[in-house]
């Protein structure tokens, strides 16, 4: 039966079913949690718990942060091949792109986003300055490595040698 009574509301089992399948299509598309919610019109916390209710890979987590990163596409290809769960690389010009075509209050909520993402890894290893790098470190209240690749504000792309950072994830990783 797809109708079910619960107290005063009669809620329909095929709906949650397709509500459920659209934010999952959506996040795996590439939307945030924040856009999934703002299309759909739910609160962005469903989003997340319906991620974790639906989690089955146990394990140390990792995700890669760096910026402004010359090598950007060997990098990524490199961690893709390591397994590493999320990697969130840029470019100097990227990195201005993504603060200057958001609005305050979207820069913010991004920001946010990813930093509640962040939170859902076991370690992090972070590339770029030792300023950021201990921004990091001070957010986040879990391990964090960090790869220094110059002194802060670090303002053109940095070439960062692929083989040193997959022998730091794989250490990372053991």
């Amino acid at each position: 039966m797809d109708l079910i009574r619960l107290g005063e509301k009669i809620i329909s089992r095929s709906r949650i079913n397709q509500m459920v399948d659209k934010i999952i299509d959506l996040r795996a598309s590439g939307l945030s949690q924040t856009e999934v919610a703002a299309r759909l019109g739910v609160d962005r916390t469903l989003v997340c718990r319906l991620e974790n209710l639906g989690e089955v890979r146990k394990g140390r987590r990792l995700a890669v942060v760096g910026f402004p990163i010359l090598n950007k596409k060997e990098l990524q290809d490199a961690l893709e091949q390591e397994g590493v769960d999320f990697i969130f690389l840029m470019s100097e010009a990227e990195r201005w792109d993504f603060i200057s075509q958001k609005s305050g209050v979207e820069l913010f909520d991004t920001i946010m986003d990813l930093i509640a993402k962040a939170h859902s890894f076991d370690q992090m290893l972070v590339i770029g300055s030792g300023h950021r790098i201990k921004i990091l470190e001070a957010v986040l209240d879990k391990e964090v490595v960090g790869f220094e690749i110059g002194e802060s504000p670090i303002q053109e792309d940095k070439y960062v040698e692929p083989g040193k950072i997959i022998e730091l994830v794989r250490a990372i990783k053991d």
